[in-house]
């Protein structure tokens, strides 16, 4: 139920913000936003995997830390942010 590598690397290349980024707030959480969406199709066939839906509620929450730690520290990248991936309506 992971992303695959390449999907990994085109996310973080997308949402870093210097060459090598793989750790700011932002790659984070598009990441955790790209494996949380991966997840949520998993559970449309399979409806029974408590325990992976444990494991996503556990991301969901992460994400949720993250987030607001960003927004905690600069609103300006919070909002851009949550606008490029279209959470948070």
């Amino acid at each position: 139920m992971s992303i695959t590598a390449a999907d990994k690397a085109r996310v973080m290349k997308e949402f870093a913000t210097k060459d090598g980024d793989t750790g700011s707030p932002e790659v984070q959480v598009a990441i955790l936003t790209s494996r949380i969406n991966t997840l949520t199709e998993h559970f449309k066939t399979h409806k029974k995997d408590n325990h992976g839906r444990r494991g996503l509620l556990k991301m969901v929450a992460q994400r949720r830390k993250l987030l607001d730690y960003l927004k905690g520290k600069e609103e300006a990248r919070y909002q851009d942010l949550i606008k490029k991936l279209g959470i948070r309506r």
